[in-house]
């Protein structure tokens, strides 16, 4: 049996894929985390098999979070789960510890195939983000500012396009608001903008997704 974490910060989202995968077999989810800071906890209590975990929440975020429990407990393994197809969201995923990505409306076989393949020690990753990753690495593809960004640029970009405080980043990544700002600052200077507006109007213009989802 795989035991599995589900991390969601919408019931109604958890309710589904429980649905989903209860009449699978050889799938059990032990437990649910509405958000990151759930997940580390829960994770630490329960060390699931597999970790399916939404990419888009309030406070540290899936990205954070994978990048954590990564860490922490390197034997768990990370599926990322959402509703956005967004190539950097997936590459900072990816290069956070996550060994798959699946959207929130793929079909249930797909769920099945990327728990096994994962909890095997293989990598799964759904065919229309795959395409957008291979994408943006061929010559003139379509790669965008946001690649240049190492994975704690591409947190704080996250954070501070969704509206936290310097302070409220600062809380969250354990990290000074001094450092954050500096982290701010490095993002209007490798994206070419010069406040935050700009900045989040790059990120729609990207396809990046500010919401919860």
């Amino acid at each position: 049996m795989i035991t599995v974490l589900l991390v969601d910060d919408h019931e109604i989202v958890r309710e589904g894929i429980k649905h989903i995968v209860k009449n699978l077999g050889t799938i059990n989810i032990i437990g649910e985390a509405n958000s990151g800071e759930q997940a580390l906890e829960f994770a630490r209590e329960y060390r699931p098999h597999i970790v399916l975990m939404d990419v888009s929440m309030k406070g540290i975020g899936g990205i954070e979070a994978t990048r954590k429990i990564k860490k922490a407990y390197p034997e768990i393994k990370v599926i990322g789960l959402t509703v956005h197809t967004d190539t950097p969201s997936a590459a900072s995923l990816l290069k956070a510890g996550a060994m798959g990505y699946v959207t929130k409306g793929c079909a249930v076989e797909e769920i099945r195939t990327a728990i096994e393949t994962v909890h095997a020690g293989g990598r799964y990753v759904a065919a229309d983000v795959a395409q957008g990753l291979a994408l943006s690495l061929l010559p003139g593809g379509s790669e965008t500012p946001f690649s240049k960004l190492s994975q704690r640029e591409m947190q704080v970009m996250m954070m501070v396009t969704r509206g936290q405080s310097i302070q409220a980043i600062s809380d969250l990544l354990c990290l000074s608001p001094k450092t954050i700002s500096t982290y701010r600052y490095r993002l209007y200077e490798k994206l070419n903008v010069e406040n935050d507006v700009e900045l989040t109007r790059l990120a729609i213009r990207h396809g990046i997704s500010l919401e919860e989802g």
